[in-house]
């Protein structure tokens, strides 16, 4: 049977691998921040890279695994006193290891990633024990040089429990000149204790300029409104491709012209807005949809809690029907109440095969009837 080429788990549809990716926006903190430690002489041996996702973690991970692999182990003095200490993570383009790296083939690097079920025929849907043992036969070839190992793990929280165990034992007795670089989106998935052996770096959300940035060094197609996708999307540059992507912008527009006539409610424009979603292959669109849909929901409840719409705005006419449906924390309550129901029933919903059109209208006449009422 021929063997069955897999996507990388780790690329986002759309853009270069972070392998790929040498400048990161945005994260000048967290950059000097490891930077220090290491120039302190006193570098741990785990880092866990947190923040929301797709917003240069990976990035960061694996602009640290050049670094590492480019600096000498021993920076002791020398016959000309003690060496210059860099100033920054950046690494020549032309040096061998960033060419190894883009061939998957340096020596010092270990990624650990979600690889392919037991059939090999997909990938499996957790980063499994058998990947995490193989950093036993990495540890072993890559000893004899002595040099300096790096190990990513993208993504942290993908490890099922044994996998998970599996990679304490490596962090509880680390082999000597080894940095393991964990990326993480949701850090409480982890175990206590691996959380315990690491140093946190914690990435910040892009604003619209450093995302601006990204997006163009990420080939992305231009946009007309960066300060939009910088909001909608959390500052995240993974999320922002998928809304360029699947034309969330537009989709978000909808909505907002679709609840700007609440309390009376354009019937025609929500079921088409239904059909379009519900038709066969737009399952990435109906997905998009209620996720927007929540996040509308969560704008709502956050504006009236404090009593003023959001900076920016995300849609033409969104800061009119925020000021309008969600004037005070009462309402604020209501709407977030009435999010979290509606996302677990569209959740819900979305796991059982429930009609797609019948779920999307039904979150529109809920939504209907709390702005009516």
């Amino acid at each position: 049977m021929a063997e069955v080429e897999l996507p990388e788990p780790d690329r986002v549809e759309g853009a270069p691998h972070p392998r790929e990716t040498r400048t990161l926006f945005g994260q000048d903190a967290a950059q000097a921040e490891f930077l220090q430690a290491f120039n302190s002489g006193r570098l741990h041996h785990g880092w866990l890279i947190t923040g929301p996702q797709g917003i240069g973690k990976a990035t960061l991970a694996w602009q640290i695994a050049r670094f590492l692999l480019t600096q000498p182990v021993d920076q002791g003095a020398g016959l000309f006193g003690e060496p210059e200490k860099p100033s920054s993570l950046a690494t020549p383009p032309d040096h061998p290891v960033e060419a190894r790296i883009q061939a998957m083939s340096e020596p010092g690097l270990f990624l650990l990633r979600r690889g392919p079920n037991e059939k090999g025929d997909k990938l499996a849907g957790d980063i499994l024990v058998k990947e995490v043992r193989k950093l036993k036969n990495f540890f072993a070839l890559s000893a004899a040089d002595g040099g300096r190992r790096v190990v990513i793990v993208d993504a942290a929280d993908e490890m099922n429990v044994s996998a998970a165990n599996a990679l304490l034992k490596v962090l509880e007795e680390p082999p000597a000149n080894t940095v393991m670089l964990l990326v993480c989106h949701q850090p409480s998935r982890l175990l206590p204790t691996i959380r315990s052996r690491c140093r946190e770096l914690r990435l910040a959300s892009l604003g619209p300029e450093d995302m601006a940035q990204a997006l163009a060094q990420a080939e992305a197609p231009e946009t007309n409104n960066p300060a939009a996708l910088a909001e909608l999307s959390a500052g995240s540059v993974g999320e922002a491709l998928r809304l360029m992507n699947q034309n969330g912008l537009a989709i978000y527009q909808e909505l907002v012209d679709l609840y700007g006539t609440l309390p009376r409610l354009d019937r025609a424009r929500a079921l088409k807005l239904a059909e379009s979603a519900a038709a066969r292959g737009a399952e990435a669109k109906l997905d998009l949809l209620f996720a927007l849909n929540e996040l509308l929901l969560a704008r709502l409840a956050r504006s009236g809690a404090i009593g003023q719409p959001p900076a920016i705005e995300a849609a033409r006419g969104e800061a009119a029907l925020i000021a309008r449906l969600s004037p005070d924390p009462n309402k604020a309550r209501i709407w977030a109440n009435l999010a979290q129901e509606i996302g677990a029933r569209s959740r819900h919903g979305r796991a059982v095969n429930l009609d797609p059109a019948a779920l999307i209208l039904d979150t529109v006449f809920k939504i209907q009837k709390t702005a009516a009422g």
